[in-house]
């Protein structure tokens, strides 16, 4: 019987989990993304006076972060700042829930539209970072809040790795 050895026993089958970095595209996808996704939200009217200063590269910092964060190179920390630069961009912005979850739901849109990978496993761990990231930054923003600027970048995973015979 397929998926068993001859002694009734099931295979076990050796496969290396890639990174969600990988397993999304790598730098090229999440700079797509994020290029695709601020284009939106410049011309969103709760989110456009948030991000309307931003600098040129944002998207591509935002890509080498997440990227990060997605377990791809530690770009982020070695070259802008790592976390506390991450908070840093944040303090005393007083972003508000309405603003985090439009953020929310023009990233998952923004995700559909660059072609990410639409795999339950994947999109349920990009969705549960971008959850949880958009309610800290709500933290982080709050007048008075005071983070942690010594935590690392923090690191994202599977909730559950891929099927074997699934592809990116």
């Amino acid at each position: 019987m397929e998926g068993f050895t001859p002694d009734g026993e099931p295979e076990r089958y050796e496969t290396t989990t890639p990174s969600l970095y990988d397993w999304a595209g790598g730098r090229e996808a999440l700079v797509r993304l994020l290029t695709i996704f601020y284009g939106h939200v410049l011309e969103d009217p709760l989110l456009e006076p948030v991000f309307r200063d931003m600098d040129p590269h944002h998207a591509e910092h935002v890509a080498v972060w997440l990227g990060e964060v997605f377990g791809g190179p530690p770009a982020y920390t070695g070259s802008h700042g790592g976390h506390a630069h991450m908070i840093g961009r944040h303090l005393g912005r007083g972003i508000t829930e309405p603003q985090r979850r439009r953020w929310v739901s023009l990233l998952l849109d923004a995700a559909d539209e660059a072609g990410l990978p639409g795999d339950p496993e994947f999109r349920a761990a990009f969705a549960g970072y971008v959850e949880w990231g958009s309610r800290l930054a709500v933290v982080f923003s709050a007048p008075g809040a005071e983070p942690n600027p010594h935590e690392p970048v923090p690191r994202w995973d599977w909730p559950m790795p891929p099927w074997p015979q699934a592809g990116p």
